[in-house]
């Protein structure tokens, strides 16, 4: 399942969202309080300004006609608005700072003329003989929510997108490394990787490169050695082989093709190990191959008139369905060397047995020997390590399971021997799903 949070980018998608959520909002709040306060404390000058020209009018020109928009209204009249009456938050702040810029006993209020007409600010000091009545600016409503909210929206989306873009500019080097660690893990070639991005970044991958290019080259360098190692050992085993042929002794000649047989075996396992070569055969169903390799086992081991491979000592228990497909030469050879390592080294039965879960495929192979201790479970798959003389023997180098731990990683699985006294030695292949859409 897809999380969010748990990747680089995800965490930064959400802080960047969450930064600017907070800031946006803020500063919205801020400007619009901002702008009420300045365009009331304006309107209070703008009223003050007026209600003290119509006052020195009318003290010095009462002849004079005043503005349209600005009227003495007599006490008496019904137009007065009443006193006490609770207005809005906004507009009770406005009134109460005109008070406080007029004079000490100053009656301010607001009201309309006539019904149905803008309100207007009324003023009247101790000493003014009628209302002056003068338009209120503050009363004019600025731009409602509703018309800001679509500004405030493409401000925020533009600014989320260039932060996403950021995001992911910075996180896509190490997603690359990321993915090249995961290649290199399992044994893929990894090719150089840009280094872009902060200096760290550029570090990383610059460190990241060499190391690659060093392990690289010490693996081609005992690679070619082991091969030729294996490939000259070829012509005087075969020269051998052809000597023993050649003796009179039965027994003799026996022991010495025992003896060759062994060599050559251990030369096959040279070159299995050296081999470093992605598989680029075809895949084929888990299940069907399984089925496949077993029933040659049976049949080879009847050929040669042996009774120790047969439906009762090598079992398969088919249960992961026709979706898992592995490369047909690694899956043949994974199965091959642990099928032979549990006949030589464990008792049957050998349970072979493939399994579906949520996530991945499980492909296992078990024999009911005596198992490995469990200090040496680590060991066991290092190369050239052989354990006690009871997992030892003629013939063997070693390198088995080896063999299958670095093919198994290199198709993308990873593996896990257990082991317990007196059931035996069980090796568990997991092959993710994601993984394995990917690869094929």
């Amino acid at each position: 399942m897809w999380r969010p949070a748990d990747s680089l980018f995800g965490r930064l998608a959400l802080l960047f969202i969450g930064v600017l959520l907070i800031s946006h909002v803020a500063w919205f709040a801020l400007m619009r309080l901002e702008r009420s306060q300045a365009q009331t404390g304006y309107a209070v000058e703008e009223a003050t300004f007026l209600v003290e020209a119509v006052r020195q009018h009318a003290a010095h020109a009462p002849d004079q006609p005043l503005p349209s928009r600005v009227q003495l209204v007599d006490p008496a009249s019904s137009n007065v608005p009443a006193a006490h009456v609770i207005e809005p938050q906004p507009l009770q702040h406005f009134i109460d700072d005109v008070r406080r810029v007029m004079p000490s006993g100053t009656d301010v209020r607001v009201g309309s003329l006539a019904p149905g007409r803008p309100p207007m600010l009324w003023v009247r000091a101790p000493t003014d003989a009628r209302w002056i009545v003068v338009p209120a600016r503050a009363l004019r409503l600025g731009p409602s929510l509703g018309r800001m909210m679509p500004w405030f929206l493409i401000i925020f989306l533009g600014a989320l997108l260039a932060a996403l873009l950021a995001a992911w500019q910075l996180q896509r080097p190490l997603h690359l490394l990321a993915q090249a660690v995961t290649r290199f893990g399992r044994g893929q070639p990894v090719p150089p990787l840009r280094e872009r991005g902060p200096r760290e970044l550029r570090q990383l991958t610059h460190g990241f490169n060499q190391m690659v290019q060093d392990i690289a080259r010490t693996e081609n360098d005992r690679a070619v050695m082991l091969a030729g190692v294996a490939h000259d050992l070829k012509t005087p085993l075969a020269r051998l082989r052809l000597r023993a042929e050649m003796m009179d002794d039965a027994k003799l000649h026996d022991g010495v093709v025992r003896d060759v047989d062994a060599m050559a075996h251990i030369v096959e396992q040279f070159l299995a190990f050296a081999h470093d070569r992605n598989d680029s055969s075809e895949r084929v169903p888990v299940d069907e191959q399984c089925e496949r390799i077993v029933r040659n086992y049976r049949a080879m081991a009847n050929e040669a008139g042996s009774s120790s491979i047969t439906p009762a000592t090598l079992q398969f228990h088919p249960d992961a369905g026709p979706e898992f497909l592995l490369p047909a030469a690694s899956l043949e050879r994974v199965l091959s060397n642990l099928i032979d390592n549990a006949h030589t080294y464990g008792e049957p039965p050998v349970v072979i047995a493939t399994a579906s879960t949520e996530d991945a495929f499980v492909l296992s192979v078990s024999d009911q020997g005596k198992g490995i201790a469990t200090q040496d479970l680590e060991r066991a798959s290092q190369p050239f390590v052989r354990l006690d003389p009871a997992r030892g023997g003629n013939g063997h180098s070693g390198l088995g399971l080896a063999i299958v731990e670095r093919l198994v990683r290199r198709i993308g699985g990873s593996w896990e021997l257990s082991s317990q006294d007196g059931a035996g030695l069980c090796v568990t292949m997991r092959f993710p799903r994601d993984v394995m859409a990917r690869e094929a």
